[in-house]
């Protein structure tokens, strides 16, 4: 077992973030954007375990956060209990929510921020589109963008891993598959920063970010009403449901959610990757010495480094465990802390690269699992597989210069690397 009985080194700095108030007790005052918190979550999350496992704060709205892996499984099934008519971590502003049946909700995502009925057949309308068969159809072209990106900088010895590669390959996977503009991709990217990482402390942007995206895609439907193409977006219009067509909003609603949720997701994902085998020489040698090792890796790197941590909303008063919960308080299912659970994995917090017994909710549980997990564990098997292949021997040039995300998606946002 490689780094065998030596535990996860937490990465040394993190993004700049809100200033507020120091945090006095983690299980009752918590702060998702706290950067001891964006920094190295885990010994948090342990206290959190032992002291009080579903902790709550008056932070940022409210919130409470469990961190058990029995737990967060029981409450994402809680449906619709918890709804996910908001799955944003931070509650909106008044001014960017919509009144509606059973409380606020905020701006279409579906099916992330539908609850049943709608949930159920906007799932199964996009379902398709991510099965392992159609996945594999995006594989060369993903396979070709990772090449094309390593050539482009493997000569100057050095990389943001993060900038650079990570970030440059979901948004033009995503842009692929819905047959929009690939060469908007540094659009997109920030588009998306805007509404699940600076946004989200910012309404201002959060709210200008998420009308540029809805913007874009009403004119790219727009388009395909007029001509259309043989792409996802042409497909949804084509589809219907018990005999009628899916309306033009629905079909904008569930791009936005494919751009938002397709792209921070999966570049945080590769990009922690890329730290762990920055950091760890012996999983890099073996990984790029035996490249059929990636795939298991992958799923290591999953649970480890967990990049989610989605939102719901209490629909009607309730109690968990002993926690009453009123309507309109938000729950963090924190997907991250659970694949830390020693009751669930064993020695949670080393990253074995061997690990058979590895039942992670990286990519949720229940009815809202993420229908395109096939989608990001290809994406990141390639970025792998082509980045090891040309650069077999690199590390973290100054780890003091790393940044990370946090609060709903965590990941690095730079990563120089050296090679």
């Amino acid at each position: 077992m490689a780094d065998s009985g030596s535990t996860v080194t937490p990465p040394s700095d993190a993004v700049t973030v809100p200033l507020t108030p120091p945090v006095a007790d983690w299980s009752t005052d918590y702060d998702i954007f706290d950067a001891e918190y964006i920094t190295d979550p885990y010994p948090i999350w342990a206290d959190m375990r032992d002291e009080c496992p579903v902790a709550h704060t008056d932070r940022w709205g409210g919130s409470f956060l469990p961190t058990r892996y029995e737990d967060v499984v029981a409450m994402a099934r809680l449906v619709p209990v918890l709804s996910s008519r908001d799955p944003i971590v931070v509650r909106p502003p008044e001014s960017q929510q919509v009144l509606g049946g059973g409380g606020y909700h905020t701006v279409n995502a579906p099916p992330i921020s539908a609850d049943p009925p709608v949930h159920t057949w906007s799932r199964r309308l996009i379902l398709p589109a991510f099965s392992p068969h159609a996945v594999e159809e995006h594989a060369t072209y993903t396979r070709t963008l990772a090449r094309r990106l390593v050539e482009g900088f493997v000569a100057d010895r050095r990389v943001d891993g993060a900038q650079q590669y990570a970030q440059q390959i979901p948004p033009r996977v995503i842009a692929h598959l819905l047959g929009v503009d690939e060469g908007r991709a540094d659009e997109f990217t920030d588009w998306v920063r805007g509404v699940l990482e600076i946004g989200l402390s910012n309404p201002a942007v959060r709210a200008a970010s998420r009308e540029k995206i809805f913007n874009f895609f009403r004119g790219e439907v727009a388009d395909r009403r007029a001509n259309p193409k043989d792409d996802l977006i042409s497909d949804l219009m084509s589809a219907e449901i018990d005999g009628e067509p899916v309306s033009d909003e629905h079909i904008v609603g569930t791009c936005n959610l494919m751009l938002v949720a397709g792209i921070d997701t999966t570049w945080s994902s590769i990009g922690s990757a890329l730290w762990h085998l920055a950091s760890h020489p012996d999983d890099r040698r073996r990984l790029a010495e035996d490249p059929g090792l990636i795939p298991n890796a992958v799923e290591e790197f999953l649970r480890a480094y967990s990049p989610v941590t989605m939102a719901r909303v209490v629909s009607e008063d309730t109690e968990y465990n002993g926690c009453p919960m009123h309507v309109g308080d938000k729950v963090l299912l924190n997907f991250p802390a659970a694949n830390r659970d020693p009751e669930m994995f064993e020695d949670p917090d080393v990253v074995d690269i061997d690990r058979l017994r590895n039942r992670h909710i990286a990519f949720g549980v229940g009815i809202h699992r993420c229908a395109g997990s096939n989608l990001a564990r290809m994406e990141m098997v390639v970025a792998l597989e082509e980045f090891l292949a040309r650069i077999p021997d690199f590390r973290l040039e100054d780890p003091s210069a790393v940044t990370w995300a946090g609060g709903q998606v965590r990941g690095p946002r730079r990563l120089p690397l050296e090679f």
